[in-house]
């Protein structure tokens, strides 16, 4: 057999491989998204199957938004707020430091990444109590500041950013230091559009984080009017029976935005990852 027949087998291996990992992944959402379009009582009767409902409605959906004087609504918009705010912060402050540290030289600097690497070995349920004491002493329970404070400058986005930035020439920033130009505008202007692929990344990784987080809301938040999606829809489970109609089609609703998300961004995504990966 020729190099070109093994490399035929290899290929047809790899891809019947993500085929079926594909399909593993996708399984789960396909229940979510028949169980959307299932009555109550066929939930209840029939079970959940990888088949399309007899009874296929959408009053699931009209029940989610109108519920409790359409509470879904307001969870959807804080965490809208929640994910924005923080993505925005997370992508200023961890790629000025990601920068800093992969374009200057200064004493000390290695340490800090050894430092910084040593931060994210830290499991993060760790500093669950420490950040929540924390937040107690400057009364930042139940507000949406508890949440996006502690979340906007992640060590991994900085050692992220920092990656990209190592493999960025040099010339760009002397030439424009010649020239009369700050460092802010040198940042911002050169070397910033040179990190879009990079920007894009950490935004969908970030924002899906913070979207799907669910721990860290439900511990800080505790009014009602307050909760993001993932804790809001716990409200639908109780000791006392679970509306899965609501969960499941709230389920499916709170995935919309990250697939909106990973539409406009996944070019940028995959660039980031891949060039990331490669320098340093």
């Amino acid at each position: 057999m020729g190099l070109q027949g093994k490399r035929r087998i290899l290929t047809a291996i790899n891809t019947t491989m993500l085929l079926a990992l594909g399909v593993l992944i996708l399984t789960p959402f396909l229940f979510m998204i028949l169980g959307s379009l299932t009555p109550p009582r066929d939930i209840f009767a029939h079970g959940l199957g990888l088949r399309l409902p007899e009874n296929v409605t959408i009053s699931n959906y009209e029940a989610l938004f109108v519920v409790r004087d359409g509470i879904y609504w307001r969870f959807f918009f804080n965490s809208v707020f929640v994910t924005a705010v923080t993505t925005a912060a997370v992508l200023v402050f961890t790629s000025m430091t990601g920068y800093g540290l992969g374009q200057y030289v200064f004493k000390g600097r290695n340490f800090l990444i050894i430092l910084l690497l040593c931060t994210m070995m830290v499991p993060g349920t760790i500093l669950l109590l420490p950040i929540f004491r924390m937040l107690m002493t400057f009364g930042l329970i139940d507000t949406h500041a508890g949440i996006i404070l502690p979340a906007m400058v992640p060590s991994f986005a900085i050692f992220f950013f920092r990656q990209f930035c190592v493999g960025l020439p040099k010339d760009f920033a002397e030439a424009a230091r010649i020239d009369g130009a700050g460092e802010t505008r040198i940042f911002t202007q050169i070397y910033v559009p040179m990190m879009m692929p990079a920007y894009g990344a950490m935004a969908i990784l970030t924002g899906m984080g913070v979207w799907n987080d669910f721990l860290w809301p439900m511990i800080v938040l505790r009014t009602t009017e307050m909760l993001t999606i993932a804790p809001g829809l716990l409200m639908s489970m109780s000791p006392y029976g679970n509306q899965w109609d609501i969960i499941f089609a709230g389920s499916v609703m709170s995935v919309v935005p990250i697939v909106i998300l990973f539409l406009f961004n996944q070019r940028a995504f995959i660039d980031g990852l891949t060039v990331g990966g490669v320098k340093g």
